[in-house]
Order: C-alpha cells, then sequence, then structure tokens
C-alpha cells in the first residue's frame, strides 16, 4: 500500500512539473510568423509588426515570411509600391512570397515580380503548411 501511495505521489509531482517544463521549452524556441495579405499596402503595418515583433523576441525572434496573394497581386510588379516595402523587409530579414496560382489567375507576368520576391504555387496552402510547422499565422 505504501509503494502504491508513492508511486501516486510521483506521478502526481510529475503532472504537476510537465507543463511547467513544456512552458519553459516552448519559450525558448523560436518564434515564427507569417502573414497572410490581399493588399501590398498593409505592408506597411505588417513590416511595423514585425519589427516591434523582432525587439519584443530578441534572440527567438525567428522567420517572418509575408504572403501576397489575391485579385491585386499585379501591385507586386509597381517598383514604385513595392521599392520601400523591399528595403525594409531586406533590412529585419523578412521574406516576401508572391502567391503563384494568384498570379496565374490574374494573368500577371511573374518574370516582372521583383527578384526580391520568392514565389510559391499556391499561397494558401504554403500559409497552412507553415501553420502545421508551428508558424503563428495571421490573414489580412
Amino acid at each position: 500500500m505504501k509503494i502504491m501511495f508513492q508511486i501516486s505521489l510521483f506521478w502526481l509531482a510529475v503532472a504537476m512539473v510537465h507543463p511547467i517544463v513544456a512552458q519553459t521549452n516552448s519559450q525558448n524556441e523560436p518564434q515564427n510568423y507569417v502573414v497572410l495579405t490581399k493588399k501590398v499596402e498593409q505592408l506597411t503595418p505588417i513590416l511595423l509588426s514585425a519589427e516591434a515583433l523582432k525587439k519584443e523576441d530578441g534572440a527567438h525572434f525567428g522567420a517572418f515570411k509575408v504572403i501576397i496573394c489575391g485579385k491585386n497581386i499585379g501591385d507586386v510588379t509597381d517598383l514604385s509600391k513595392m521599392e520601400p516595402h523591399l528595403e525594409k523587409a531586406s533590412k529585419l530579414g523578412v521574406e516576401l512570397i508572391a502567391c503563384g496560382f494568384s498570379l496565374k489567375k490574374f494573368k500577371v507576368d511573374a518574370d516582372k515580380v521583383p527578384e526580391e520576391l520568392s514565389t510559391v504555387d499556391n499561397g494558401i496552402l504554403y500559409n497552412l503548411q507553415m501553420q502545421k510547422m508551428g508558424y503563428k499565422s495571421l490573414g489580412l
């Protein structure tokens, strides 16, 4: 009986400590973010948010990806709109990504997409895949 009590007490202690250990481990992992947006104009507040999170997270700031998709995807080819965002994203280490599905659907010449942007076949699928990998996600 005494052994059963000790075993029960041991498992109770493990159950109480496990959430604390799990929380501590998650605080030491990099914080990764992905944002899905439909408008180039939204890059300004998105990049400001990335900058604030980079300061807040410090050494735990991981990847920050922004996927641009939707009917306004053609705006990514307009350098007058994109240039300030490209510079800021580069400075912050933010990856800008164009949705290939949107480029095709809205007949945007992929060759005119600035080389600073990468392209994925399907931005929505890519966003979901990043979430499966533990990225914190926001859709605008």
